[in-house]
């Protein structure tokens, strides 16, 4: 007997009757297809992730779904990440139609958003992602929130989090591809000694994972470009919510503030 494959199955609810998923659960029942996880997801959609040992199991289930006029399968396949959030969240994580590399999330997605970026955070090696958004949205903290979820220690290279912080240096157990690096890019670029753009780059060729916020102010003002991130994430109040730099680029604290610098 060989190992059992997880596949996701989602299809489209074209008559919503009594017992249509029974009649589906029955169907993978007769099928020797295991249910590991349903949800709803948008649209009238219902996501699962299946358990088969024999992909004969799949095809056959795919020919017999295809003949119901009450669905229409839209995804039959091996679980992609996407897949395996949209079921346990019940919403599909959005790609930009121009660049599969960018995400979109709004504030009231935060869980979804942190979940995601856990899941990345898992991978080993480098990794360079860009997020994108307004002040007070929750960039910093879901950055945070999701390195508690895949139980990784964050590193503040630069930020505003508490207090304006630009590290120019690491101690030796920070040196750890294991670490998460994350980096202001409006922080670094405004204060941008050279001191601190060494240790960037140090990070930068380290196998570890790397989150910037505000990609876009650091490409301007550094030898590195957009094609150099593997996930750009841009995170909105609400969708209509632009994203600008004109207010952001502007000193977050003036030495009136009261607030003090943390520079090592």
């Amino acid at each position: 007997m060989g190992e059992r494959q997880e596949w996701y199955l989602e299809y489209e609810i074209q008559t919503n009757r009594p017992g249509l998923l029974g009649d589906i659960s029955s169907l993978l029942g007769m099928l020797s297809i295991n249910i590991v996880t349903i949800n709803g997801v948008e649209n009238s959609r219902r996501g699962m992730l299946l358990l088969s040992k024999h992909e004969e199991q799949i095809q056959r289930l795919k020919s017999i779904l295809d003949t119901m006029d009450t669905i229409r399968v839209t995804k039959l396949r091996l679980p992609k990440l996407r897949d395996r959030l949209a079921v346990r969240h019940g919403r599909y994580i959005h790609s930009d139609v121009d660049d599969k590399k960018t995400f979109r999330f709004v504030r009231d997605e935060l869980g979804l958003l942190v979940d995601f970026m856990a899941e990345l955070y898992k991978k080993e090696g480098h990794k360079l992602i860009g997020l994108r958004g307004m002040p007070r949205v929750g960039k910093t903290e879901s950055v945070v929130a999701a390195s508690v979820c895949a139980n990784k220690k964050w590193l503040f290279v630069s930020s505003t989090l508490l207090k304006q912080t630009v590290r120019s240096k690491l101690i030796r157990d920070e040196y750890d591809e294991n670490n998460l690096f994350i980096i202001d890019g409006i922080v670094s670029t405004r204060r941008a000694s050279e001191r601190h753009w060494q240790l960037i780059r140090e990070i930068m060729h380290m196998p570890a994972t790397k989150v910037v916020e505000h990609p876009d102010i650091l490409v301007q003002h550094t030898e590195y470009t957009l094609d150099d991130f593997d996930y750009i994430i841009e995170l909105r109040t609400d969708e209509e919510e632009e994203i600008t730099y004109e207010n952001l680029e502007r000193p977050a604290f003036s030495q009136d503030d009261g607030f003090s610098m943390f520079d090592f």
